[in-house]
């Protein structure tokens, strides 16, 4: 089984930024926790500040994956494109966000995102990811 995470804007950061809102470790140090969690998945890592990139990452896997944990950052609640690519390729796409974005500014709570996910998961911190590989298994 093959399940991608791909992190948006800003989630490079984690583990400096704003910690009392997403904690004070990376995700690199994750990742490598979430692969000896589940060895028998083969879990790819991506992350972009760019909303093209992702996009392209997005059309490379989407047709070959078994699922992708996406957490779009601000472009969650912004991105018309990110919506259109993943109603555009066949992987089933779940929406991953560490913090509780309906408990955050009024601004975050509608996700432009989520009518074309397979579901949602948020404020779990970054035990969202493996709930998330969860789903997928």
């Amino acid at each position: 089984m093959q399940i991608a995470i791909i992190n948006g804007p800003n989630l490079n950061l984690l583990g400096k930024r704003e910690p009392g809102i997403y904690g004070n470790e990376s995700f690199e140090s994750y990742f490598e926790k979430l692969k000896a969690q589940y060895p028998n998945v083969q879990l790819t890592y991506f992350q972009s500040n760019i909303e093209g990139e992702m996009i392209n990452h997005l059309h490379e896997i989407g047709f070959s994956f078994d699922g992708i944990l996406l957490n779009a950052g601000g472009y969650t609640h912004t991105s018309v494109a990110l919506r259109d690519a993943i109603s555009a390729i066949k992987t089933p796409v779940l929406e991953v966000h560490i913090s509780n974005i309906h408990a955050r500014e009024e601004f975050r709570h509608k996700s432009m995102i989520a009518p074309v996910c397979v579901g949602s998961i948020c404020g779990l911190g970054m035990k969202g990811y493996a709930l998330g590989i969860g789903y997928f298994l």
